[in-house]
């Protein structure tokens, strides 16, 4: 089923320059725009304190570090070291699964999305999507990678939220009680 997902995407690359330059583009360079954009409704939130942009990056450290563990137990490699594919971008053979690419999106957008504003975050998550989806097409990722990606990052983000909540709940009872 991955395989054939991917066969669906990839197989419709290299038949347009255009489009072809479009999503090699956005696997390569779209992170870095979504990065740019999320950083405006985190400064937005800084008035309000720290709190917020630590649990954002706390979000993206614990998925990127999940993502990790995971590469090094996968066995699953690249779409291009095992199929004939239309990889448009260059890239190193190893691991697929998860992408990094689409793990550290997806961390930034949910997180922004939980965190801080949900209309940021839905934005976010519409680039999160073009960039996992451009890595299929690219040829370096198969759909399971970019998927994968999204549910570290759904759970890393879950996870900050929580221990964020318990942290707040401790913080306001010590002060409640030195009070």
């Amino acid at each position: 089923m991955n395989y054939h997902l991917f066969q669906i995407v990839n197989d419709t690359a290299g038949r347009s320059d255009l489009v072809d330059d479009v999503f090699e583009w956005s696997a390569v360079w779209l992170i870095y725009v979504l990065a740019a954009t999320a950083a405006v409704p985190v400064l937005a939130h800084l008035r309000h304190g720290r709190a917020a942009l630590v649990r954002v990056v706390a979000s993206l450290g614990l998925a990127f570090a999940v993502g990790q563990a995971v590469a090094a137990l996968s066995t699953e490699v690249r779409p291009f070291q095992t199929h004939a594919v239309h990889q448009l971008i260059p890239h190193a053979a190893g691991a697929s699964l998860p992408s990094d690419h689409a793990t550290a999106a997806f961390a930034v957008a949910f997180a922004v999305g939980a965190l801080l504003s949900r209309r940021w975050g839905v934005a976010l998550s519409v680039l999160a999507t073009i960039i996992g989806f451009a890595r299929v097409w690219t040829g370096v990722h198969y759909p399971g990678d970019i998927l994968a990606g999204a549910l570290i990052a759904a759970a890393a983000v879950a996870t900050i939220g929580i221990v964020g909540r318990v942290y707040d709940r401790r913080t306001r009872r010590r002060l409640d009680t030195t009070a």
